[in-house]
Parts: structure tokens; sequence; C-alpha cells
């Protein structure tokens, strides 16, 4: 069974089924200079409430960013939960969806061109929180009128913001 397939199979259990909740949740994250000060803006949601995380550093990229606000949503829910996320990030969403990240840390976080694969910090915090949550990745155009992520985007560009002072 290749890696891929392992990790989106999902095991049903009947009782389970009813039990786990589903939380959907938007992310984005923001950067000036690439490296420069950064952001990320995160809102989960669940029956009905909401809450809006956000923060940043000084020094940053942009992917560190995108990476960072989809590791502290996750980290925010207190049970495994079912996950629908929504993020701009192609980075984010295909090296998760395609495999490539399972690959890397395969390799020793070495990537298919040789070339050490990057942001392995933040790829080591987020792969526990994906076998502790079902997530399903959906990506959304950025800048395009999603109302989640245009809100994600104020949160992530408000901590820029900040960040650069």
């Amino acid at each position: 069974m290749s890696s891929s397939a392992h990790r989106t199979a999902i095991l049903y259990n009947p009782k389970e089924a009813d039990t786990i909740k589903t939380v959907e949740m938007f992310s984005d994250g923001a950067c000036s200079g690439n490296p420069g000060p950064g952001g990320y803006g995160v809102i989960l949601r669940f029956a009905g409430r909401e809450k809006e995380l956000s923060g940043g550093e000084a020094m940053t990229t942009n992917n560190r960013m995108e990476l960072l606000g989809v590791i502290e949503g996750l980290s925010a829910l207190k049970e495994p939960c079912r996950v629908v996320l929504t993020t701009d990030s192609r980075y984010v969403v295909d090296s998760v969806t395609k495999g490539w990240v399972y690959g890397w840390r395969k390799k020793g976080w070495i990537k298919s061109d040789k070339k050490p694969a990057l942001n392995v910090d933040l790829w080591e915090r987020l792969l526990p929180l994906l076998e502790k949550h079902e997530v399903e990745f959906n990506w959304v155009k950025g800048h395009a009128g999603h109302p989640e992520n245009e809100r994600c985007d104020r949160l992530a560009v408000e901590q820029r913001d900040i960040h650069a002072k």
C-alpha cells in the first residue's frame, strides 16, 4: 500500500462516527520580504461557534506562516476531530495530499531533487497532528473573495504588521 493510500484510509467505527466532532478550519499566512515579518490567521468553526487565532514572527517566510497557521489551528483542538481545512497554500495542501512530506521524511528530509526539505521543524510538529485528526484538505485561490480566507488574511496581515515594528 502506498503512503498516500495508507494516509487517506479511514477506518469506520460506528460508535466513534456518532461522537467525533467535525470542525471547519480556515487558515492563511502572510509575509513581507519573504523572509521578513510575517503572520498567520486561523478560524475554527464548530456547532455555530467560531474562534479566531493569530500570531506572527519578526523574521520568517510565507510558507512557514502558512504551516504555522495549520499547526496552531489543529493544536487548539482538545480532542481528535474530523477537520475540514480550507487554505490558499498550495505548499501545505500539495505537500500533504500528494505525499511529498512523507517521502521527504522517509529520505531523511531530502527532496527528490536531492536538496534538503525546508521547514522540517514545522513539518515535524504538523505530522503528528495529522495522525491525531482526520484532516480533509481544500485549496482555494487566495484574494479571490472567499469570506473566511479573506478574514484569515486580514488576521495574518495584522500580525505581520505588528511584527514589522
